[in-house]
C-alpha cells in the first residue's frame, strides 16, 4: 500500500507556537545584529575613528 504524504491531515500548528517561534527568531536575529555592530565598534576603535563609534553605539543602543 503507497501512502501519499501530501494528502495526508497535517499537524496544526498552534498560535503560541508560532508565537514562540517568532520571538525565538527576533531573539535570534537581534542578537546576530548586535554582533556586527560590536565588531564595527571594536573596527571604529583601533581606527580611532570618534563619528562612526559614536553612530555605531547610538545603532547599539536601539537594538539593545
Amino acid at each position: 500500500m503507497e501512502m501519499n504524504l501530501l494528502n495526508s491531515p497535517q499537524p496544526e500548528v498552534s498560535v503560541m507556537d508560532s508565537l514562540f517561534a517568532e520571538m525565538v527568531l527576533d531573539k535570534a536575529l537581534r542578537d546576530f545584529r548586535k554582533e556586527k555592530i560590536q565588531k564595527k565598534i571594536d573596527l571604529s576603535l583601533r581606527d580611532k575613528n570618534k563619528a562612526e563609534f559614536l553612530r555605531l553605539t547610538e545603532e547599539l543602543k536601539k537594538v539593545s
